[in-house]
């Protein structure tokens, strides 16, 4: 099949949605599939506010073309940023099929960073882009049921997964004092003070940078901010943490547990969606409304079966599913339209 991606998330960003954008590319690729991307490095673009690592394209009038000259089999919109709706646009005037899918909780962040906005306006915006998609790709049923009950139609389950040749269990996990560990964006909507202004035992190490880094390194001068780590030093620092702690309270998933579980390092986190559909209690991480206790219970969770859970959830299978979801939409005659509701 010749598969094409329409994605604003894409190189030299350092996310959850790149990660899995690229992981499933090299799968598809490795399948035997032809794979064409249209992203912001084939645009001129520009930073976005508060956000400026993230870019903007806006020569959107060569969208099209792109689309038209890869002639693709499927085509799927990773975002909703300006390179999806102007996609969107153009699938639409065509009377062409794509699917979607939903990475972030959009009106969740919105409502973080600008609590005066309300949660409705983001949930509009998404119902909206989403509407003509002949499949919205979630990545699990908690996130099903919810965007479901926000009026979403046509949604479908992605499940995504952690590259278990990188991220393995190996020397290095700590045996003298704890130390708790964050991976991810420095950004308001990932609740890190939540984390920071713990009183724990041992160290706190934060993995990433982001528009609030300045204010949290000055605020907490205590944690060890480490900036971007990739590969196998990012393996490694999974490895020699105790716990890794997610705070977030907003997250549709959080590859970063995957990955620390994959290398033997257990979670603690808030019982929210995210956490909820990763974690099993006890025996992979802990969850409490009290992230305090959450992080001392996980101390005591077996490195071995994270392992062992994680190493079930792969990146091949992830992209499987998505395939036979393209596959699917490719084979749906035109007049069912918009009654796919994936499995």
């Amino acid at each position: 099949m010749r598969l094409l991606i329409v994605t604003d998330a894409w190189q030299p960003q350092v996310n959850g949605v790149v990660t899995s954008l690229k992981a499933l590319v090299a799968e598809l690729e490795g399948l035997g599939h032809v794979v064409g991307l249209v992203t912001p490095q084939d645009f001129r673009h520009r930073p976005c506010p508060s956000y400026p690592e993230i870019p903007l394209a806006w020569d959107l009038w060569k969208v099209g073309e792109k689309i038209a000259g890869f002639a693709p089999d499927c085509v799927h919109l990773a975002t909703e940023g300006p390179l999806g709706w102007a996609a969107r646009r153009w699938m639409v005037r065509r009377g062409l099929k794509f699917s979607s899918a939903i990475h972030t909780r959009f009106p969740e962040y919105v409502n973080a960073r600008w609590p005066w906005l309300p949660l409705g306006w983001g949930y509009a915006f998404l119902r909206r882009f989403h509407a003509p998609s002949a499949a919205v790709l979630v990545s699990s049923e908690r996130m099903r049921g919810t965007f479901a009950s926000q009026g979403l139609a046509n949604l479908a389950l992605w499940r995504k997964g952690v590259d278990i040749q990188r991220f393995q269990p190996g020397e290095g996990a700590p045996t003298r004092e704890p130390v708790f560990l964050y991976v991810g964006r420095l950004a308001r909507e990932k609740n890190l003070e939540a984390f920071l202004a713990l009183d724990l035992p041992g160290r706190k190490r934060v993995v990433g940078d982001g528009p609030q880094r300045a204010v949290l390194e000055a605020a907490y001068p205590q944690a060890e901010f480490l900036g971007y780590r990739h590969g196998d030093e990012l393996a490694q620092t999974y490895r020699s943490a105790s716990v890794l702690v997610f705070p977030s309270l907003t997250d549709t998933l959080g590859l970063v547990m995957h990955e620390a579980l994959a290398c033997g390092t257990p979670v603690a986190a808030f019982p929210v969606a995210g956490p909820l559909d990763v974690l099993e209690q006890g025996i992979t991480g802990a969850m409490d409304a009290d992230l305090r206790s959450a992080c001392l219970r996980a101390l005591e969770v077996d490195r071995q079966a994270c392992a062992q859970w994680a190493h079930g959830q792969t990146w091949r299978a992830s992209a499987l599913e998505f395939l036979a979801l393209q596959v699917r939409l490719s084979e749906m005659p035109v007049s069912d339209e918009p009654g796919f509701v994936g499995g």
